[in-house]
């Protein structure tokens, strides 16, 4: 499966934005989908995980409550929407596929592009 995360760009303090993560070739609903970010002179951070169905998401402390996951099979696209964005959420996001989710950066079998997200403080 091939990804393309898009929809970054630069948002203000406490404003929202959503992402989606695209993917081409067969068999979309065998994968979960996790997200990820690298900001400045950080290392990759896992966001959050939605499963198979989009009926299991999973989320990082830091974006608990502000970040939800979903996903449309039909589409073949996993969406990440974000509110009340912080500064501190600046970064590059990627999406990755794995058979089972979860946040190792080494379980996850396709990586797409990141896009980057800009948050003003």
């Amino acid at each position: 499966v091939q990804l393309q995360a898009s929809g970054g760009g630069l948002v203000q303090g406490g404003g929202s934005l959503t992402l989606s993560c695209a993917a081409s070739g067969r068999g979309f609903t065998t994968w979960a989908i996790s997200w990820f970010r690298q900001g400045p002179a950080k290392e990759r951070e896992f966001v959050g995980d939605i499963n198979w169905s989009g009926d299991r998401t999973y989320y990082a402390d830091s974006v608990k409550g502000r970040f939800t996951i979903s996903r449309d099979n039909a589409k073949n696209t996993v969406y990440l929407q974000m509110s009340n964005l912080k500064p501190e959420d600046t970064a590059v996001y990627y999406c990755a596929a794995s058979l089972s989710g979860g946040s190792s950066l080494e379980g996850m079998d396709y990586w797409g592009k990141g896009t980057l997200v800009t948050v003003s403080s």
